[in-house]
């Protein structure tokens, strides 16, 4: 298996933007895991993923529905955002349906991916956050 790391960017809460667009714009598969500590910036670079993507609605963690869907103002299916921290074991995302979201062919974004590994596709661009200071992070984009 072959690891390309496709960028490291450094940057900070005003840069967010930016990072989003350079995010979708490089992304080798639609399925983005977001790997990093509580509070690095996950749901942060999602929300900017999502409205770069053309979705005017508010956007929030789907900390405890788990997944939320978001649609373009002409109510095209745009994007789906998982959030697994709550997840207490790895079969439970298959009781919401996890393959139908995943095979769907719009954007994943998915955070805390380590607690369903065992049903990520191989097709999966994962994007390592690391908190570098208060207002400063670094992401690491790879593909497999």
């Amino acid at each position: 298996m072959n690891i390309i790391t496709l960028m490291k960017i450094t940057f900070n809460e005003k840069q967010v933007e930016e990072v989003a667009k350079k995010i979708l714009k490089t992304a080798t598969f639609k399925t983005l895991c977001f790997h990093g500590e509580m509070g690095a910036g996950k749901t942060t670079l999602i929300k900017a993923l999502v409205k770069e993507l053309g979705v005017s609605s508010t956007t929030s963690s789907p900390t405890f529905s788990i997944v939320n869907e978001y649609f373009s103002n002409s109510g095209d299916l745009m994007a789906y955002h998982f959030d697994f921290y709550r997840l207490n074991d790895e079969t439970e995302a298959l009781d919401i349906g996890l393959e139908d979201y995943l095979y769907s062919n719009v954007w994943t974004f998915i955070e805390w991916p380590n607690k369903i590994e065992a049903y990520l596709p191989q097709e999966t661009t994962n994007i390592y956050l690391e908190v570098l200071a208060s207002n400063n992070r670094e992401i690491s984009i790879i593909t497999k």
